[in-house]
């Protein structure tokens, strides 16, 4: 499953954030321009918000299964 959003560094740059969960890893990676590389990056509170708030939307849905939401929060790292 993939997941991907839009959002604004600490100096106000916009960039591209793609997390890749393939099976029990989790990938996150950003870009910041149509012809840039993707770069793996460690998120912080914000993007683990993100990345939570967007799986439990899509549970309901049956478009991600409450498994692997219940996977995602196990792999955040305690605040």
């Amino acid at each position: 499953m993939e997941f991907g959003w839009w959002q604004k560094d600490e100096e106000g740059k916009k960039h591209q954030v793609c997390v890749d969960i393939f099976g029990k890893t989790i990938t996150w990676t950003k870009k910041y321009g149509r012809n840039t590389s993707w770069i793996e990056f460690e998120p912080n509170d914000e993007e683990w918000d993100t990345l939570i708030t967007e799986a439990n939307r899509r549970v309901p849905r049956r478009l991600f299964s409450q498994g692997q939401y219940e996977f995602i929060l196990s792999q955040r790292p305690p605040k």
